[in-house]
């Protein structure tokens, strides 16, 4: 029997990136045009979806964490959302520091003006029917109001609702992804910048792995001194996790083998069983990492003003986002776009950009969270034995 032959995402975005590239040397202008008003049309569905994105995710993701009110899940959402939060804000403050001496002052604005020359032959207008904010709020009350009177039939909606979103994600959004990363790379090339962003973003992708590392390290010596047992033994006994992420790219997919691995760091089964599949969901440390850092670089190649009060506000609601990312490959990103665009103020080219990369390293920031789980783990049998 044959076996049909399946390309992941990865391997399509960094093509697309190729194409995109040899494409925009030669291409007539006309042609590459065509790109434009098809990057120009699909913009717009996205921003249309941004906000349906936010209400269809985030309800039941609160809704469930409401509902469940027990002291154990409590605390675990509390730590996975803390361990969250501070891995933006490390990433935050070495991306200030490192990046401007990898990106240097003239590159945005060349880029900018490079791509606002070529427009598109037309485009259909799609307003949201609400605005971000607008969105996360409504969810927010929803979700809460769902948790706290347990009505079953907004349940059963929303957890519809939801399956409408992500099969919308993984059937139209996901596929179409390459496309739109080709068109970016294409106009970028033609208009002589496409180069210098990609040198921009080998150099940003060293850091960020770095990062990764430097975050787990931590997340285990805290762990390691929390439980009194060796960081760097428990970490090593969480390897075949994080090669097992690597290769699959799905927190969802690694469960089996995080589960095995954190009971052999001596976690109950108890408690394994209950962290594991939760921080599976909820616990995304690396991927707000990468996010952050990537807004913070392409903030200073675009010339974007920011501060630190700023990307504050931009990381405590990412970390909310963070929870309600579906299982799909670049999940995270598109749960993310929407904040990206209300409180950053990122446009349809910086939005393209921030997908390209991204999922060029989600395999990486899917083998943190992963791994990352098993320290949240350690602390949380610790916790309960104590209190036992």
């Amino acid at each position: 029997m044959k076996k049909n032959f399946h390309l992941g995402l990865l391997p399509r975005i960094l093509i697309a990136i190729v194409l995109g590239i040899v494409f925009g040397l030669f291409l007539p202008r006309p042609a590459v045009r065509l790109f434009v008003t098809f990057n120009s049309i699909f913009s717009n569905l996205l921003q249309f979806l941004i906000p349906l994105i936010i209400i269809g995710l985030v309800t039941p993701a609160i809704s469930d964490i409401g509902k469940g009110a027990g002291r154990l899940l409590l605390i675990t959402v509390l730590i996975a959302y803390c361990d969250t939060v501070f891995a933006g804000l490390l990433s935050y403050g070495t991306s200030v520091s490192v990046f401007p001496k990898l990106i240097g002052g003239n590159t945005g604005h060349e880029v900018a003006e490079g791509f606002e020359n070529l427009e598109p032959y037309f485009t259909i207008n799609i307003p949201p029917m609400v605005d971000v904010m607008s969105a996360l709020v409504f969810a927010f009350l929803l979700g809460l109001g769902m948790a706290f009177f347990g009505s079953k039939g907004l349940k059963n909606l929303a957890s519809e609702f939801k399956d409408i979103i992500v099969r919308a994600i993984e059937v139209v959004i996901i596929p179409l992804l390459p496309v739109y990363i080709f068109g970016i790379f294409l106009s970028m090339t033609h208009t002589g910048q496409a180069m210098h962003v990609i040198k921009v973003f080998i150099s940003i992708i060293g850091v960020i792995f770095a990062l990764h590392i430097l975050l787990l390290v931590f997340q285990y010596c805290l762990a390691g001194g929390i439980v009194k047992r060796n960081p760097f033994k428990l970490l090593g006994r969480m390897l075949p996790a994080y090669f097992t992420a690597l290769g699959t790219s799905s927190s969802a997919a690694t469960i089996p083998v995080t589960l095995d691995c954190t009971r052999k760091n001596g976690v109950s089964e108890e408690i394994a069983g209950f962290t594991v599949p939760l921080c599976a969901t909820i616990h995304l440390s690396g991927s707000c990492l990468k996010i952050t850092a990537c807004a913070v670089a392409l903030m200073m190649m675009k010339g974007m003003p920011f501060d630190f009060w700023m990307f504050l506000g931009f990381i405590m609601m990412l970390g909310v986002m963070m929870v309600a990312a579906p299982g799909v490959p670049g999940g995270a990103i598109m749960a993310a776009l929407g904040v990206l665009a209300a409180m950053l103020g990122f446009g349809e080219q910086e939005q393209a950009l921030m997908i390209a990369l991204y999922i060029t390293m989600d395999n990486f920031g899917t083998a943190c969270n992963v791994t990352g789980d098993g320290a949240i783990a350690l602390v949380i049998d610790k916790l309960f034995h104590h209190e036992r």
